[in-house]
């Protein structure tokens, strides 16, 4: 294909995994008594999302978010208590065993692969080995800057060794896919394995379809 991709950022929470908001949903009806209420403020409210951007940019340790935000929840009426709350919200994560056996396809491939994340702390990635599994790591938690400030793309992007132009970004926030195609990447926004992996092949030329 003229013009093609040729290497692939990939998120990892909602990618390489189930969906982050449909966990976080599920907390907030488990453990809120209200599904939309962790998600809404996060989404809205100021305090709750300045500590979401300091958790993810390593400003503030995993407790601190934790106990701070458990006490927004209580103050919008849940009753719950302050520990336990990223091991609840993490544990209702399953791997997505066909979008990391993509990794390995595009690697095959030739295609270099990179992570780029925004992390509520390294027990985000346990049970897989990220230095293994992509040529490249950018991680919020590391580098001190998260989705969708450009920098982040920027560093993950130097560290594949390929200009934005070349790159195909997927992510299941628009807002994290479309702040990459300002870059001048490609961009998918991912809901489902096979609609991505067919989506990833018109991109960079390949038949990723039939080599899964």
């Amino acid at each position: 294909m003229t013009g093609a991709r040729t290497a692939v950022l990939l998120d990892f929470g909602g990618v390489l995994t189930s969906s982050v908001l449909e966990a976080i949903g599920d907390f907030g009806q488990e453990v809120c008594g209200d599904r939309a209420l962790p998600l809404r403020l996060l989404a809205a409210d100021p305090e709750s999302k300045r500590l979401l951007a300091d958790r993810e940019e390593d400003r503030i340790g995993a407790r601190t978010f934790e106990s701070a935000f458990a006490a927004r929840l209580r103050a919008h009426g849940a009753e719950l208590g302050d520990d336990g709350l990223l091991h609840a919200l993490r544990s209702r994560l399953r791997h997505d065993s066909r979008m990391i056996g993509l990794v390995g396809t595009l690697r095959g491939a030739g295609v270099p692969v990179g992570l780029i994340s925004n992390s509520l702390g390294t027990d985000d990635y346990a049970g897989l080995d990220l230095d293994t599994l992509f040529d490249a790591v950018a991680i919020s938690g590391r580098e001190g800057v998260r989705k969708p400030s450009r920098r982040l793309y920027e560093i993950a992007c130097e560290r594949l060794d390929v200009p934005p132009r070349d790159v195909v970004m997927v992510d299941d926030l628009r807002q994290n896919v479309e702040a990459a195609e300002r870059l001048g990447m490609a961009g998918i926004v991912h809901r489902e394995a096979g609609a991505t992996t067919a989506r990833l092949g018109h991109l960079l030329g390949l038949d990723l379809v039939q080599e899964t």
